[in-house]
């Protein structure tokens, strides 16, 4: 072996590290190169791609037999990241770089033609985890990946460069600054492009449960004609949410890095909006691929995920849903191995009351009874349970149309929902635990105590609505949440008789 040095890979948001070895036998003028340790094409391209970029950089090209290891050989190696690892270990080959200080180095990068080094994807948690290997001094990362890299950097010193040559430079002891970034300047929040709740025209009532689902992290259906503002206020949910949390930053942060979304920021600055289209498949929206990539609700971690036209989601698509909606986690098996992906996420539906869309016959609905009920059973009754809010919103009047005041603005509101999320934080302080939706059996014990009184009303509305043990506990949840906007530390009758109405829409 003439060198070696140590890239890394991603198996779902796993990182692994790779060591890169190089090995030269025999004499020639030309360098026929192999590359082994289960490759993939992208892998297997590269010693084309680092040919042409160390002629460019005017790097002597090693002669011979020369033989590329990628270890573990056991484990399949994908994309483009491993470029710049495999041309400083074949500069070293041909002399031009210091071999001891190569292995005390991770290299990170894709090499174009000309030498210049391209960014990659999933740099953020791949620096995490080499920051904890003592053997490593520094990475070298492509520039445009120098915040997301230098962020989780607190030990390892962290290299950006352009080009090859620097690369080789630094390896050969060239003085250089490492690299760190500022977190204070990538946690600016930046609403302005979200919207406003004030320009959303009535609809009080779906308004109100907009702020009740923020409040509480609660789960959220709206149903009603085209027109009514169910997008407008879907769209603006994210800002009345609380700002992101430290923890939950680098959390969602990690999930746009393996995906190569974080676009030269070190961090995500909001909550995440997602409305993917109602054509997608269950492994666009909850991951997959033969090296399993985060999906949809991933992306949505932290933050909003809108299914805009709920019944015109496939079946299948939509019942996928049902296992994250309670844990807050994704399983994807494969044949290689299963990955586990994080989407704790709100998610906002909306439909429309019938096909036609117009659901009363004063605006020219044509439906029958039937027509609406199979429309309606296109969601199936275990993923509605799992909704804690159903709101209806109606047609506008002329009047509302013409003549309704401005509504209040989304800082009016989102001021109760982080003064309602701060108490519930301070709840579940010892349990990690950070807003109501979260709530176990025995927190509904705890904090859920009713009188006599509220009693028989959930007896009424069990008999009346046939709930089930989860809607049940459903309705604690959002009562709770009421009473926290509330200011109330006891749950009242008015707080449940709000929240049962959350759940009375007949399917």
């Amino acid at each position: 072996m003439l060198a070696r040095t140590t890239a890394a890979g991603l198996t779902g948001m796993e990182t692994h590290l790779v060591a890169v070895e190089i090995s030269a036998s025999g004499r020639g003028e030309q360098s026929m190169v192999s590359i082994v340790g289960l490759p993939d094409a992208a892998v297997r391209e590269s010693r084309d791609r680092v040919r042409a970029a160390i002629g460019s950089s005017a790097l002597a090209m090693p002669s011979g037999n020369i033989v590329l290891n990628l270890a573990p050989a056991d484990l399949a190696k994908e994309g483009a990241a491993f470029d710049l690892a495999i041309g400083c270990l074949m500069a070293a080959a041909g002399g031009a770089v210091n071999r001891e200080r190569l292995a005390r180095f991770a290299l990170l990068g894709e090499l174009a033609l000309d030498g210049s080094v391209r960014p990659v994807k999933g740099v953020l948690p791949i620096v995490d985890c080499l920051d904890r290997v003592d053997e490593l001094d520094g990475v070298i990362v492509p520039a445009a990946n120098a915040d997301e890299a230098a962020l989780p950097a607190r030990r390892i010193k962290v290299y950006p460069v352009r080009h090859l040559r620097e690369a080789v430079e630094i390896l050969n002891g060239k003085a250089v600054e490492s690299y760190h970034a500022s977190l204070g300047k990538f946690q600016e929040e930046s609403l302005e492009e979200i919207g406003d709740f004030a320009d959303v025209k009535g609809q009080a009532l779906a308004r109100r449960a907009m702020e009740v689902a923020a409040a509480g992290g609660h789960n959220l259906l709206m149903i009603g004609p085209p027109g009514t503002g169910k997008s407008m206020l879907a769209s603006r949910l994210v800002g009345i949410l609380p700002p992101m949390t430290l923890e939950e930053t680098l959390e969602t942060s990690r999930i746009h890095s393996v995906l190569g979304l974080l676009e030269g920021k070190a961090l995500v600055d909001r909550r995440s909006f997602r409305s993917p289209h109602h054509t997608i498949s269950d492994a666009g929206l909850t991951g997959g691929g033969k090296n399993p990539h985060p999906g949809e609700i991933s992306l949505a971690h932290n933050g909003v995920l809108f299914l805009d036209e709920l019944p015109e989601f496939k079946r299948n698509v939509l019942e996928v849903l049902r296992q994250p909606l309670e844990k807050g986690v994704i399983h994807v098996a494969r044949a290689s191995g299963t990955c586990e992906f994080p989407c704790r996420f709100m998610l906002v539906a909306a439909m429309n009351p019938c096909p036609c869309g117009r659901g009363e016959v004063e605006l020219g609905c044509r439906c029958t009874a039937a027509e609406k009920l199979r429309y309606r059973r296109k969601v199936s009754g275990p993923l509605l349970d799992r909704i804690d809010l159903h709101v209806e919103l109606r047609q506008l009047s002329e009047e509302e149309l013409l003549h309704a005041p401005r509504g209040e603005s989304s800082a009016a509101i989102r001021e109760r929902v982080v003064a309602a999320r701060a108490v519930q934080q301070e709840r579940f302080a010892s349990s990690g635990k950070y807003c109501n939706a979260m709530m176990s059996s025995a927190d509904l014990r705890k904090y859920c105590a009713i009188d006599a009184h509220s009693e028989v009303l959930l007896r009424q509305a069990i008999a009346a609505f046939k709930l089930s043990p989860r809607a049940y506990d459903r309705i604690l949840k959002v009562a709770r949440t009421i009473a926290d906007l509330a200011h109330s530390e006891k749950l009242c009758q008015e707080h449940l008789m709000e929240a049962i109405t959350y759940r009375s829409m007949n399917f």
